[in-house]
């Protein structure tokens, strides 16, 4: 009898648990919800304003970790195990059979590669690591001339071929493919395909400052998404130009964080493979518009690399929604393309007073603003 009422309790006392959980996870959760965290050395932050409860929430947040894991483990140069590395192993000149997800990084590596002249390329990964911005660990210094000019000898997108009927590529050289400059975005794709699937409508992915816009921040008020584009200043972390950004992806590449000095001479993780080193002209950033962020990331950095006259009219041929942020002294110029100026439209650009383009002369001067005091993550 006392065996039988124990039993008895024990059920109840499962059910009871059960139905609290049930009801814990069923529970509404007041938009926006967020989710933060740290992944590939960088941060993500993933704001949702669809209607959601407590266990979706949940599986939410487990789907779209699963998605960055899938990409780490594909294309990132800091773990032995992933994919890319087993393809930077593999003999010269033999097919290797790769994923999806990396035939499609690596496709668009090379698309970019072509179209920017080599200003993008995915075979520097030995000339970044000799300047101390790699996963190999080295001081800070500068490279001798004879170790770069031996790096530099094997660089070039031509040592990578990519066989997309196939679902396979090979190295023609022996040459470190490195994805930074692209799997990034890649990664916020990931995310964001991965929301669709779940019909959410309404969402900010920012992974580490590559962002995506779906929908809007608030449908009543019909409000869209915000994204700052950030200061070019060292120890700043506030926006130069607030812009609305909806079904709209958007990555940004600049000198003006990653760097290391040397008797007072600031040398940029971005290396220009064309002449090995890092750049050194006027343009502190450049932010892309594109709906895929991959492509958004590797214009980017191509656009980075090649210097304020060629960036310009590279962005011009290639019809890029492209804004620049240029060095002048201590000051700076906020420049945009004819297609960034078409898309956001002519109000916009003046109110914040960005430069534009007329391909293909040089950009026409009007009244630069003050920065906003806007936070840089996006609302």
């Amino acid at each position: 009898m006392v065996r039988r009422r124990s039993l008895l309790i024990v059920a109840m006392l499962g059910l009871l648990i059960g139905i609290a959980g049930c009801s814990e996870n069923d529970r509404p959760l007041e938009p926006p919800v967020r989710f933060e965290g740290n992944i590939f050395a960088t941060f993500y932050q993933v704001t949702i304003m669809d209607p959601l409860t407590q266990g979706e929430s949940l599986e939410l947040k487990e789907g779209f970790l699963a998605e960055l894991e899938s990409v780490d483990q594909a294309m990132s140069t800091y773990r032995d195990d992933s994919e890319l590395i087993a393809f930077n192993e593999a003999p010269l000149e033999e097919w290797q059979p790769l994923s999806n997800e990396l035939i499609e990084v690596l496709a668009i590596s090379q698309t970019v590669a072509e179209a920017s002249h080599g200003a993008f390329d995915i075979t520097v990964g030995d000339l970044v690591n000799l300047w101390s911005f790699g996963p190999g660990a080295r001081p800070e210094e500068v490279p001798s001339d004879d170790d770069l000019a031996q790096q530099l000898a094997q660089v070039g997108f031509d040592a990578v071929e990519v066989d997309t009927q196939n679902m396979q590529a090979r190295r023609t050289r022996d040459v470190f493919v490195d994805l930074s400059g692209v799997a990034k975005g890649h990664a916020t794709d990931r995310v964001a395909a991965y929301l669709d699937q779940q019909g959410l409508e309404h969402y900010l992915v920012n992974l580490g400052g590559d962002l995506i816009a779906r929908g809007l921040r608030d449908e009543d008020e019909q409000t869209p998404w915000r994204i700052g584009i950030e200061v070019p200043e060292d120890g700043q972390q506030r926006a130069q130009h607030i812009i609305p950004l909806e079904s709209m992806s958007v990555a940004t590449s600049g000198d003006y964080r990653n760097y290391f000095e040397v008797e007072g001479e600031r040398f940029s993780h971005t290396i220009d493979p064309r002449t090995g080193r890092p750049v050194t002209h006027q343009v502190a950033s450049v932010s892309v518009f594109h709906p895929s962020n991959a492509w958004a990331d590797a214009w980017a950095t191509a656009l980075l690399v090649v210097g304020e006259q060629d960036a310009m009219q590279m962005a011009i041929e290639n019809n890029l929604k492209a804004l620049f942020l240029v060095r002048e002294g201590e000051q700076w110029r906020s420049i945009a393309t004819p297609e960034f100026v078409n898309y956001f439209g002519e109000t916009l650009v003046n109110e914040l007073g960005i430069e534009q383009l007329s391909a293909p002369s040089l950009p026409t001067a009007i009244p630069q603003t003050m920065p906003a005091e806007q936070p840089v993550t996006g609302e």
